[in-house]
């Protein structure tokens, strides 16, 4: 059997459940978190607020320096966890198993739904499931989400980091080591800051 995982990851989560919930927030630098004024760090921020290099758990008062008119919003986690129970239950009804990752991202194994002659022709299979996924989410809760598709976690969770906010990016086995090739040592799982520095002093990037 060809493996077919879809990696589901919902875009700037927390900062998108309040801009939908509050139509006055649209489009505007949004950040999920404590105040500047006080002690404490940013829970999400949305792409407007991204632009100007704010971050998730970055300190708040760092974010109001950078983002001077974002919009601080008190993170509601029980908002949050009742909408990603929405979410996983429209995951559901793909016929896939679901492996949640966090509050806003899963994995979905389409392997018994998406069988073909071969591995590629697989993974297209899966395609438009995905897109009606993603059609589904944006219709019944008004959120967006990106997927990465391939052939095991790792490559779906890279893919579905490679073209966001709403995108969709099928890595196949025919292409996966070109697709790799030009990518930093960073967008590996677990790569982060630190360890990048190790491997760049190694000589591997």
């Amino acid at each position: 059997m060809h493996r077919v995982i879809a990696h589901l990851d919902m875009d700037a989560f927390f900062a998108s459940v309040e801009q939908r919930d509050n139509p006055a927030l649209r489009g505007k630098p949004v950040i999920v978190g404590a105040p500047p004024t006080q002690r404490g760090v940013v829970c999400a921020a949305s792409y407007e607020a991204r632009k100007f290099g704010v971050r998730s758990a970055m300190p708040s008062a760092t974010a109001g320096r950078l983002c001077p008119k974002g919009v601080f919003v008190r993170p509601r986690m029980d908002r949050y966890k009742e909408e990603s129970g929405f979410i996983l239950k429209i995951m559901a009804e793909t016929g896939a198993v679901i492996e949640p990752m966090s509050i806003d991202e899963a994995y979905l194994d389409l392997s018994a739904r998406c069988q073909a002659e071969d591995a590629d022709a697989s993974l297209l299979l899966c395609v438009p499931i995905a897109r009606q996924l993603k059609e589904r989410i944006r219709s019944e809760r008004g959120l967006t989400a990106t997927i990465g598709i391939a052939s095991n976690k790792l490559l779906a969770k890279i893919a579905s980091d490679f073209e966001k906010p709403d995108g969709l990016t099928v890595v196949s086995e025919r292409d996966k080591v070109q697709f790799l090739r030009p990518l930093p040592a960073r967008v590996l799982y677990g790569v982060g800051r630190v360890t990048e520095q190790v491997l760049l002093g190694a000589g591997m990037r």
